[in-house]
């Protein structure tokens, strides 16, 4: 995979944007980096998904020879976010 520095800034920006939405689905509030990770975690996990279990690819966004699926991503993080409350180590965290 060859990625020019513009479309990893790119990629940077959408997995914050999904892990962004994944977050607020869950109910959690983290910072810039840990949105980023959600959201490339959940793309991992999502684009597993599609391949293991033969699932359409509902929005992708093409970014060089790169695809990042968006809908799978949020879902993936989504998941990701689930499994960490279970084991406890992920707590809501509320500002005032």
């Amino acid at each position: 995979m060859n990625l020019t520095l513009e479309s990893l800034i790119i990629l940077l920006i959408v997995g914050c944007l999904t892990g962004w939405i994944a977050q607020r689905i869950m109910g959690s509030r983290t910072g810039l980096l840990t949105s980023a990770a959600l959201g490339f975690i959940g793309a991992l996990l999502g684009s597993w998904a599609v391949r293991q279990f033969e699932l359409p690819v509902i929005w992708t966004l093409h970014v060089g020879h790169t695809n990042f699926p968006i809908v799978w991503a949020i879902i993936g993080a989504v998941v990701v976010l689930a499994l960490l409350r279970l084991r406890g180590r992920w707590h809501r965290r509320r500002w005032a």
